[in-house]
């Protein structure tokens, strides 16, 4: 992706350099379980989760330390600080021609933990959107693991996929799509609710998608590669696949490799907001 010398946005927060602070995450095993459903891309799981880690968030606040970031780690925040700014400058554009305002989200970079308003958080999570306070939150050693752990290609559009992810979950926010959809779950089954939230996932997906195409003229020849790649390591397949040995399709969450990249690619190739219904037939 050709970034060095452009933009970088300014609704960045960059937390790298705290050791500490806030409150701290108690609990033993239910840790996991959090852990599981966060896992790769929060999303709308984080929101869902909120009042259980607000119950288990009941640490004592510990003092923060804040230290100097690196000129290595001040660098590696430039690629994320660019993508989002392109978000910034695409969303703004779409929502201008579509009659609406766009509210920039914010973005937090971390590493180790993090307190949010929806709950504290820790690394092990992915990368995530909380709706309560508007902010992307990224530790970016997630994107080494997704290369050796998960088997994604190298590049830095696989950063770019991720972060564009998240910010489709802000526009579900801004346009209601999320609300909408924990009210349809009310009264549904497990195996229900998880299909919505799937649909969720993949309407994300979708919105990365038009995201990119939006944003061609900053593209390079293998960034879309790149991209699928990340798709193909992420769905819930081949994560269970991977981790468990076998795949449960009824707990799926964010949708199947194949899936996710075939929404991605819809996104691309329409580049139109109004070709995302991930949930008909759902209701």
């Amino acid at each position: 992706m050709k970034w060095i010398g452009r933009r970088q946005s300014d609704n960045v927060e960059d937390r790298r350099g705290m050791s500490s602070g806030g409150k701290t995450i108690v609990g033993g095993g239910i840790i996991g379980i959090i852990i599981l459903l966060l896992n790769i891309f929060g999303g709308e799981n984080g929101q869902m989760l909120t009042p259980i880690l607000e119950q288990m968030n009941q640490g004592q606040n510990a003092p923060t330390e804040q230290r100097e970031l690196s000129v290595e780690e001040k660098k590696l925040a430039e690629f994320p600080k660019t993508v989002f700014a392109d978000t910034e400058d695409i969303w703004g554009q779409i929502f201008s021609e579509n009659n609406m305002t766009y509210k920039k989200p914010g973005m937090v970079l971390f590493t180790g933990a993090v307190e949010t308003a929806c709950g504290g958080a820790s690394s092990a999570s992915g990368p995530f959107y909380c709706p309560r306070d508007q902010k992307v939150y990224m530790d970016l050693d997630f994107f080494n693991e997704l290369q050796t752990k998960f088997g994604a290609k190298g590049g830095d559009f696989a950063v770019a996929y991720v972060i564009a992810h998240e910010v489709g979950h802000h526009i579900q926010n801004l346009l209601g799509t999320s609300n909408k959809m924990r009210e349809i779950q009310e009264g549904k089954s497990e195996a229900e609710g998880n299909k919505l939230s799937v649909a969720l996932e993949l309407q994300a997906d979708f919105y990365a998608g038009v995201w990119a195409k939006h944003n061609q003229e900053n593209l390079d020849i293998d960034d879309i590669d790149e991209a699928l790649s990340a798709a193909q390591a992420v769905g819930d397949d081949a994560i269970q696949s991977k981790m468990q040995g076998h795949i449960v399709p009824e707990s799926f969450t964010h949708g199947t490799s194949e899936q996710r990249k075939f929404w991605f690619m819809k996104g691309y190739k329409t580049g139109d907001i109004k070709q995302g219904d991930t949930f008909a037939g759902l209701e």
